[in-house]
């Protein structure tokens, strides 16, 4: 994709706090929900509960579709998001912390609370293939649809490595179970 698009859609992340996000119900039937995310560049995190419809839905089908915006007085004001991503549940302690560091940026007032327990609050990590960048300033109805590829998240994945090469508590255990230490 073009860099500038990219630079549009972080920017645009990076906004808003809250999504619209639909997954696919065993019935065939849409499901949208309102949920908080934070964003690592192109990647979006959120928490979800466990025994809900949602997660329910991502276990058979990790197809998403993803709105975002923010409510306008003029119509030629919107601007916007439109995706169609996957959700993967987030089972690797270093990225869950990574991604709830990221939450606490975005939500301060979420200090107070402990981070969510993964056994009842699993973290999802949704990855966008195709983005809608919705800007009526330029036309009513004006988007650009662009296709993210594997070269559009490799800095993202690059940073995982480095925050997710493995957990400091996993990794001293590592070292010292090699070491017969423990």
């Amino acid at each position: 994709m073009k860099a500038e698009f990219k630079r549009q859609i972080i920017a645009l992340l990076q906004e808003h706090r809250t999504m619209s996000i639909a997954t696919n119900r065993e019935d065939g039937w849409p499901q949208a929900t309102i949920v908080g995310y934070a964003n690592d560049g192109l990647i979006i995190y959120c928490f979800i509960a466990r025994d809900g419809q949602k997660f329910a839905n991502l276990s058979r089908d990790p197809r998403v579709s993803i709105a975002i915006a923010k409510d306008v007085p003029q119509p030629l004001q919107i601007k916007g998001l439109s995706m169609a991503a996957r959700a993967v549940h987030v089972e690797d302690k270093g990225e869950i912390d990574h991604a709830y560091a990221l939450l606490l940026q975005r939500y301060p007032e979420y200090k107070i609370m402990p981070q969510p327990d993964p056994k009842a609050v699993p973290l999802m990590r949704i990855t966008p293939e195709i983005v809608s960048i919705l800007d009526y300033s330029k036309g009513f109805g004006h988007a650009d649809l662009v296709r993210v590829t594997d070269r559009d998240l490799a800095d993202v994945i690059e940073s995982r490595r480095h925050h997710w090469a493995g957990h400091p508590a996993e990794s001293f255990q590592k070292r010292m179970a090699g070491r017969n230490l423990l």
